[in-house]
C-alpha cells in the first residue's frame, strides 16, 4: 500500500475528544499540507466548484488555490471541466472529486465475526466480505482476508488499512504490519467509527450533536458533539450495556444483546437475520417489546444530559427490525403505567444510515481523514 504527500498521520484518541483549550503552531509543510486537505475535503462536499468559489468556502488566495488544485490533479484526486456561463456567460472550469483515486480498506471485528469492505474516495462500497474469527487467530485471518482484498484489487491505489474493534491491542497492529507490506492499521472502536461514516458521508448534518446506539453481541452508544466524536475518559463513554434499565432492572446487554435475541428466537432465524432475511416470528416481536423497553432509559439519559439532534440506530439486524424497534420505542415513551412521567424531550430517533451501523465503512475511512482528509477535530 501507498500514502500521498507527507505520509500518515495517526488521529490520536485525545484529538476525538474534547478540542484543545490552546492552539498548537504549526510547520509550513503542516500548513500547506492542511490547506490541501481544506480544498479536497469542500470539493468532496460541495463539488463540483470552481476557484472562485473554492475561494468563498476556504478562504485561501486565487495562487495557492491553482497550486494545490494542480497537485491534486496530479495525484490524480481531482478531474476537471468546464461549466457552460448562465445565459449564454462566460465558462469557467469546475473541479471535482476523483473518486477512483484513492482507495481503503476499513475492518469492523467483533469476538467471532467481521467485516471488510474496500471503498473509494467518496464512500463508495467495492468490495465487501465477511469474516468468520477464531479468538485464537484473529490477527492471522484479518490479515489473510485483507491480503486476499488487496490482491484482487492489485491495480487500485489502496492507501491505508482501518479496524474498527473494542479490544484491539497495539501488539496486534504491529503484528499485521510486521506479516506483510500492509501498513500499520488506524484503529478506532466501533462507535466512533461508525460516527465517523454518518459524519463524513451519511445523512447527519455537521452542526449539533449526534447519538449513536450500536445493538452487536453488546450494546453500545457513540456520541458526535460539534462535530467531533466524543469517548470520555479511557474511552469509556457509551458503555450503556452495563446499565440497569426496566422495571425489572435487568443489565441492558442481556436483554438487548444479540445473545438474548438469539435464545429467543433460535439459531436458525438468528443466522436469517444476520444475513438480511426478513422474518416473521411472534419470539421476534416479544424481543423487540422488551428491547424498547429497557433501551428507553439509556435514551431518556441520553436526550435529559446531552439533548442530541437525532438518536440513530444501528446493526446487522435488517433495516425492519431497527425500524420495528424504533416504533415500539415512541410507544413505549408514551406508557404511563411502567414510566410515571410522560418524556417528551426525547431527540427524534432513526436508523442509521448504513447497513452494520456504518462501523466497516468508518474504519475505512480511517486512512483518509489522517492523510487526506480532515480530521474531526480540525473540520
Amino acid at each position: 500500500m501507498r500514502y500521498l504527500r507527507s505520509g500518515p498521520r495517526r488521529l490520536h484518541t485525545q484529538e476525538m475528544g474534547a478540542q484543545r483549550a490552546k492552539t498548537v503552531g504549526l510547520r509550513s509543510g503542516e500548513i500547506a499540507d492542511r490547506n490541501i486537505r481544506v480544498i479536497l475535503e469542500a470539493i468532496r462536499r460541495h463539488g463540483p466548484l470552481t476557484r472562485m468559489e473554492l475561494g468563498r468556502h476556504c478562504g485561501l488566495t486565487g495562487p495557492g488555490i491553482t497550486n494545490i488544485l494542480r497537485r491534486l490533479a496530479d495525484e490524480k484526486l481531482v478531474t476537471s471541466n468546464r461549466r457552460n456561463g448562465v445565459g449564454g456567460g462566460a465558462t469557467a472550469t469546475e473541479f471535482a472529486l476523483r473518486p477512483e483515486g484513492a482507495f481503503s480498506i476499513g475492518v469492523k471485528l467483533r469476538q467471532r465475526r467481521g467485516e471488510a469492505v474496500l471503498i473509494d474516495l467518496s464512500g463508495q462500497v467495492h468490495d465487501r466480505v465477511y469474516i468468520e474469527l477464531d479468538p485464537a487467530d484473529k490477527v492471522g485471518l484479518v490479515h489473510a482476508a485483507v491480503r486476499d482484498m488487496v490482491d484482487r484489487h492489485a491495480t487500485l491505489p489502496i492507501i491505508g488499512l482501518g479496524i474498527a474493534a473494542n479490544d484491539w491491542t497495539d501488539d496486534q497492529s504491529d503484528q499485521i504490519a510486521a506479516m506483510s507490506t500492509i501498513a500499520r492499521p488506524y484503529v478506532e472502536n466501533e462507535c466512533t467509527a461508525s460516527l465517523l461514516a454518518e459524519r463524513t458521508i451519511g445523512s447527519s448534518g455537521r452542526e449539533g450533536g449526534l447519538a449513536m446506539i450500536i445493538i452487536d453481541d453488546d450494546v453500545q452508544a457513540g456520541f458526535l458533539i460539534r462535530g467531533i466524536p466524543y469517548s470520555g475518559v479511557h474511552g469509556r463513554a457509551g458503555s450503556i450495556g452495563e446499565m440497569l434499565t426496566g422495571p425489572d432492572n435487568v443489565q441492558l446487554n442481556t436483554v438487548v444483546g444479540f445473545e438474548s435475541l438469539r435464545s429467543r428466537i433460535g439459531d436458525r432465524d438468528f443466522t436469517r437475520l444476520l444475513q438480511g432475511e426478513e422474518i416473521s416470528s411472534p419470539l421476534l416481536s416479544q424481543w423487540i417489546r422488551e428491547a424498547a423497553g429497557h433501551l428507553l432509559d439509556p435514551i431518556i439519559a441520553m436526550a435529559g444530559f446531552l439533548a442530541p439532534s437525532v438518536v440513530m440506530i444501528g446493526s446487522d439486524l435488517p433495516q425492519s427490525v431497527i425500524e420495528a424497534l424504533i416504533h415500539q420505542l415512541s410507544i413505549e415513551r408514551r406508557d404511563t403505567s411502567t414510566r410515571p412521567l410522560l418524556t417528551p424531550w426525547i431527540s427524534p430517533m432513526k436508523p442509521a444510515s448504513f447497513s452494520g451501523g456504518g462501523v466497516a465503512l468508518g474504519a475505512a475511512l480511517l486512512p483518509f481523514l489522517n492523510t487526506l482528509l480532515l480530521p474531526p477535530a480540525s473540520a
